[in-house]
């Protein structure tokens, strides 16, 4: 017969206390550290630890990585938008200040040339601006922001720094009327610079270029030839430019050949002009002797003649 404990069994396993297992962990820690330290023995099995354990590090560092590219990125992207929006803006105003520094240096030296040109005239060149050109579309004219009260008269001769524009038809108190030589109506007496023939330059009013008229098919005149004014006419003074020579037709069949000339003045363009008076183009015409310094003098022939 067996003897049967009545001893029930033991309801929590028994071993070393927690604080006896904490001090032999501390012993062991403290151990395999010094040993570490003195014999390097755990370099290989912790090398080996973070190879195997990489990925899992880099898998852990992408989503925080990947929210940080992503923040940068659009910070990036709006950065530069902005940064593009104000450099279009800056480009936009120096386009502007660089052409109107444009216009300004052309306007600079297209006055610097017409002072140099109303210094030869003196107190006889009257200087005027460009106000706006005449409504009928058939007619070459424009007008000026000087009248009768600046001193100008009709028939003065109007000119810009490069040569003849045209010629004052009308005059108000504070401006004038100018027909430029393209029109029809006008006709300006000139001179070959090559060769000093002369001839007349006519306009044909608006969309065609000015003729030499009146010259013969054997005419001693080449494409290309400078035209000055002759002076002869009392309006325009000798020695301006008027225009270059286009192109010759001398087989017309007419006695007279077809030349078509190219105006050198900035008649469709300038704005700042010049209007000469009649005593920068001529001088005075001498006193014409009266009827009785004539008897005198024929009176004087006779004696001296007896």
């Amino acid at each position: 017969m067996h003897h049967v404990s009545a001893d029930p069994p033991p309801f929590f396993h028994r071993g070393p206390s927690p604080l006896a297992r904490l001090a032999f962990v501390v012993f062991v820690s403290i151990a395999l550290m010094f040993a570490d330290t003195r014999f390097k023995y755990l370099e290989g099995i912790r090398q080996g630890a973070a190879v195997a354990l990489y990925p899992v590090q880099r898998a852990v560092q992408m989503p925080g990585e990947a929210l940080a590219w992503l923040g940068t990125y659009f910070g990036s992207k709006r950065t530069l938008e902005d940064e593009n929006a104000n450099l279009k803006r800056e480009l936009v105003t120096q386009t502007q200040a660089a052409q109107e520094a444009n216009r300004l240096r052309d306007e600079n030296a297209s006055l610097r040339a017409l002072l140099d040109m109303g210094k030869r005239y003196g107190n006889g060149a009257i200087a005027a601006d460009v106000l706006y050109t005449g409504r009928d579309p058939f007619t070459q004219k424009l007008f000026v922001n000087r009248g009768s009260d600046a001193g100008i008269q009709a028939g003065n001769a109007v000119i810009d720094e490069l040569g003849v524009v045209g010629q004052v038809t009308r005059v108000f108190p504070s401006m004038a009327e100018v027909t430029l030589i393209t029109d029809k109506d006008q006709a300006v007496p000139v001179r070959v610079e090559r060769n000093g023939v002369r001839s007349v330059v006519f306009g044909t009013g608006a969309g065609r270029a000015p003729e030499l008229r009146f010259m013969a098919p054997n005419a001693e005149i080449r494409q290309g030839d400078k035209l000055l004014t002759s002076g002869i006419d009392g309006t325009y003074p000798a020695g301006l430019a008027v225009a270059l020579v286009d192109t010759i037709d001398r087989e017309t069949g007419q006695m007279f050949a077809r030349i078509v000339v190219k105006p050198l003045a900035g008649a469709d363009r300038s704005l700042h002009l010049l209007v000469l008076s009649q005593g920068a183009v001529n001088p005075p015409r001498p006193e014409e002797p009266n009827d009785g310094d004539v008897t005198k003098k024929g009176r004087g022939k006779g004696r001296r003649g007896s």
